[in-house]
């Protein structure tokens, strides 16, 4: 079974890791600018929140990558439950755990983006939430959406980036910043900047991986 673009589902060791590196590293580097985005309309912690959850994930690189997909990811979502504060961690927990369950029940009339429409539409629920609420869902179904066209994978990083940005001109529905109402339009949503980041994190990784 292979996701869109050639890759396959059933992940190595070395992939995985690097791919937890790349999620890592690129939190790392844009913390900052994700405090300040949040500040704007929220808390003000969300790179701060997000960087400990990545760390925390990283901390496990080398045992969770030995496990099967499907558990790698269960269990790389239940660790950011438990180590990113706010509304995020549920959400990129929710959204990691249930592509590990999908991919567990994965046939041969499936890839990978069926397995990430149904963990999208659980994070939607999980948060109570839909497109156009100024959330990261505003990312991740656009995304979703170009892998189910076999978007190549630069593509789809851009898509990424430029739906986070599309997140500007949107009224905050949910979370800390609907208290803002309409005062909240004008700026970046801080968790669709962090899932558009971490997409482009992915797909660069993926595009330059080589087997060893």
């Amino acid at each position: 079974m292979s996701a869109p673009g050639g890759y396959r589902v059933q992940a190595e060791p070395a992939l995985l890791m690097g791919l937890i590196e790349a999620c890592r590293a690129t939190i790392a580097a844009n913390s900052d600018h994700l405090c300040g985005l949040d500040r704007a309309i929220g808390d003000g912690d969300h790179g701060t929140n997000m960087r400990r959850g990545c760390e925390a994930v990283s901390a496990e690189e080398a045992s969770v990558s030995l496990l099967p997909l499907p558990d790698a990811l269960e269990k790389i979502g239940l660790t950011l439950v438990m180590n990113i504060g706010g509304a995020a961690g549920p959400l990129y927990g929710t959204l990691l755990m249930e592509m590990g369950r999908e991919l567990r029940a994965l046939d041969d009339k499936q890839d990978f983006s069926s397995v990430l429409k149904q963990a999208i539409d659980a994070v939607a629920r999980r948060g109570r939430s839909h497109a156009g609420d100024k959330t990261l869902l505003d990312v991740l179904y656009p995304v979703q959406d170009a892998l189910a066209h076999r978007v190549p994978l630069t593509d789809i990083a851009r898509q990424a980036a430029l739906s986070a940005e599309l997140t500007a001109a949107m009224k905050a529905m949910r979370g800390r910043a609907s208290y803002l109402g309409d005062r909240s339009i004008g700026h970046v949503d801080p968790g669709a900047s962090s899932c558009a980041l971490l997409t482009a994190a992915i797909c660069r990784y993926l595009e330059e991986y080589r087997p060893a």
